[in-house]
């Protein structure tokens, strides 16, 4: 390994394959107590017993994933140097920004140059990343070392290339589990939430998109790594269209600065949410069909040549309602794709490519993928696995596109559900507050 690979991160090696230049710090894997062990690269605390190894050794069993941290190993650290060519005008963007996104951008990019801790609230198709873009143009100007950090791989393949268009003068890495090409120290990184255990004061600028997406918000494994990755004195912005009750609390007791946007880009509102009960559609399906509402809407979009997203409540549900659907429609091209999908990826890309009309999901896309100009439904949203923030985040796949900024969003449910009529809530009050606020810029 190169040097620079050990720039800003915690590396588990052995003290063979380490180099033997000066600045490589090495440092304890774990903290041993009297009865417990602590694991010092995911913060997770075990008792002796389940984490015991012989001649007593110890690991860790929380983030095997990225290689077995145990008291036979160490993590070796070199000081984040910003080792980075200067960049003028490291930002090759040349879209504009609508007056509301340009007074956020404003103010992330102060916030980032103050490296303050602070979130981006904004709607769904509101332009986040655009947003930040002159922040991190800025950071990168100065030198720093910048992170754009998502838990979802889905989001980090869409920001990529996006970000490389934006940034066509800056190498960046892209870091996820099952990415294969080597790591490579970069000025700015583009990766999983996962991959933030590998790094160790790092980054002078972190951005956290969709912080409040599984498997982030309730883990604290993650929350410590973005803490560890940040450097001592770096920012933190985080970015969402629905803030969970952490982060609400700290907005409320302004432990936190916040940018609020109520509108998406292109001015238009967010997409209505068309409730439709159509009974025990698990019966119906057991029975070799589908509802004759579900039916009725699937014609439509199949006769129009719309492009659809199905989303279902569980994997097991996925080739049952698929089978259906081919039986009907023969000529669709549909796929099916969820969380552990092996061909997950290429499945999206083809959805992405327009080479597939429809992708039947369960809620791993819920968030941070674009499918321009698509339809929408949920078959048994009112399944508890759909939150309230969910189904907003599903419904906003829709209307995405300045070209078609209207869509169909049907949820098909078994009964009245508490969590449906909260999201619909929900969608209504924000499209409220943007229609206040077009009028008072209308006024100005």
């Amino acid at each position: 390994m190169a040097l620079s690979d050990y720039y800003g991160r915690r590396v588990l090696a052995t003290q063979t394959t380490v180099p033997a230049e000066p600045g490589v710090t090495v440092m304890p894997t774990m903290e041993i107590a009297a009865t417990t062990v602590r694991c010092l690269r995911c913060n997770t605390v075990s008792n002796k017993s389940e984490a015991a190894l012989p001649h007593q050794q110890y690991y860790c069993r929380h983030c095997l994933q990225l290689g077995r941290v145990s008291t036979l190993a160490q993590f070796y650290h070199v000081a984040e140097p910003n080792q980075f060519p200067v960049q003028r005008q490291p930002l090759s963007w040349h879209g504009q920004l609508s007056p509301l996104q340009a007074r956020v951008s404003a103010v992330v990019c102060q916030g980032m140059a103050n490296h303050q801790r602070q979130l981006l609230w904004a709607v769904t198709g509101a332009g986040k990343t655009e947003m930040i873009f002159a922040g991190l143009s800025a950071a990168i100007g100065r030198g720093e070392r910048v992170a754009v950090a998502s838990p979802r791989v889905d989001v980090c393949l869409e920001l990529f290339p996006r970000l490389q268009k934006a940034f066509t003068g800056v190498p960046i890495a892209l870091l996820h589990g099952r990415q294969e090409e080597k790591y490579h120290y970069r000025q700015l990184t583009v990766c999983t939430t996962h991959q933030l255990l590998r790094f160790y004061h790092a980054f002078d600028n972190l951005v956290v998109d969709e912080v409040d997406a599984f498997p982030y918000a309730s883990n604290q494994a993650l929350l410590f790594a973005t803490g560890q990755a940040v450097k001592k004195d770096g920012g933190l912005l985080m970015m969402t269209a629905t803030p969970g009750p952490v982060l609400l609390r700290e907005i409320r007791r302004q432990q936190m600065a916040v940018s609020y946007l109520p509108l998406r880009y292109h001015g238009h509102p967010l997409p209505s949410i068309k409730e439709i009960l159509v009974g025990n559609w698990r019966k119906q399906l057991h029975r070799g069909r589908l509802p004759v509402a579900v039916h009725r809407q699937l014609k439509q979009w199949v006769a129009t040549r719309r492009r659809f997203l199905l989303f279902v409540p569980h994997v097991a549900d996925l080739e049952p309602v698929a089978n259906e659907i081919r039986k009907a429609y023969p000529n669709l091209q549909l796929k099916t794709v969820y969380a552990a999908d092996p061909q997950r990826l290429t499945k999206v890309a083809a959805m992405r490519q327009h080479q597939v009309q429809a992708l039947i999901t369960t809620t791993i896309l819920e968030r941070g993928v674009t499918f321009p100009g698509i339809d929408l439904g949920v078959l048994g949203a009112d399944d508890p696995v759909f939150s309230s923030s969910a189904l907003v985040q599903i419904a906003g796949r829709v209307g995405r596109a300045k070209e078609r900024p209207t869509g169909n969003v049907c949820f098909w449910v078994s009964s009245c559900c508490r969590r449906v009529n909260n999201a619909r809530r929900q969608i209504t009050a924000l499209n409220q507050r943007g229609r206040r606020l077009k009028n008072e810029l209308s006024i100005m």
